[in-house]
């Protein structure tokens, strides 16, 4: 890193994410930290870390467990899980009695999933008519909604960025209510943005939508409530994305997006996590 980018940074190598992470913090910069895999190797590096260290563990509930004498890893690794589970809770009490021993079940993926997903349409020539703006929002955000769907994502914002014909540009961004994967939905936030920037007779070059902040689908807290008039949209994109799994993404569109023999053709692009 140095050499390369003269940045002087820390390093810490061992047998799972936690160890290293709570090993590299401790590491000067310029140099490295190595944990053996032995049981006696990682018990001699937690035992003495302050338990705030520990993934999980913030100011109250180190405060709690200092209460009851519980200041090292070494003292939480001593005592029983059900008792941590009293005085935490049972997701919390096992996930801290497992951290005190050094266990750690977090997979490392080599391939994270992007932080965004966008999607580009530009115009074959400057667009004025704010209809022909809405169709392609509309195409945009059904092909976002398809992508979060297969990769089993949901996005917790959406940004929509116009440009002009003098190369300027918009952008506008908003939180969701409720982290969602359908069009639908999708399609509505892009329309209130668009609308938000009370373009008249704006010479449009290209429009991108953005999905921002994206999770794993198991993530969402609870089903979205949708009225009742959502419940068709969100049947046919079901048969919609069967359809496109096996003949591919232009077989099927909303009917909104047939005023020509084709639908608006995008750009797409993934943006990593930093």
């Amino acid at each position: 890193m140095l050499a390369y980018f003269g940045v002087r940074s820390a390093a810490a190598v061992a047998g799972t994410p936690m160890l290293a992470a709570m090993a590299c913090a401790l590491t000067p910069l310029g140099r490295r930290t190595v944990i053996d895999d032995s049981p006696e190797a990682i018990s001699a590096f937690l035992r003495p870390r302050p338990v705030r260290e520990l993934p999980g563990v913030g100011g109250k509930t180190a405060a709690l467990l200092g209460e009851y004498g519980l200041h090292t890893v070494g003292d939480v690794a001593d005592v029983p899980q059900h008792t941590l589970q009293r005085l935490l809770g049972a997701r919390a009490g096992r996930a801290l009695y497992e951290h005190a021993r050094g266990h750690d079940t977090t997979a490392v993926d080599p391939t994270p999933a992007p932080a965004s997903l966008s999607t580009e349409h530009l115009f074959p020539r400057d667009e004025l008519d704010p209809a022909a703006h809405r169709r392609i929002l509309l195409a945009l955000a059904d092909d976002l909604g398809a992508r979060l769907r297969a990769t089993d994502q949901i996005a917790t914002g959406v940004t929509c960025t116009i440009r002009y014909a003098d190369l300027t540009a918009t952008r506008r961004s908003r939180t969701l209510p409720e982290a969602t994967q359908h069009t639908v939905l999708l399609a509505r936030a892009a329309y209130t943005l668009y609308d938000s920037l009370g373009l008249q007779r704006a010479r449009v070059r290209s429009m991108t939508l953005r999905a921002d902040a994206l999770q794993p689908a198991e993530r969402a807290t609870r089903q979205l409530t949708l009225d009742a008039s959502d419940d068709k949209p969100l049947a046919i994109e079901a048969v919609a994305d069967r359809a496109r799994t096996r003949y591919g993404h232009q077989v099927i569109y909303p009917a909104a997006l047939a005023i020509s023999s084709r639908p608006p053709s995008a750009r797409q692009w993934d943006r990593g996590r930093r």
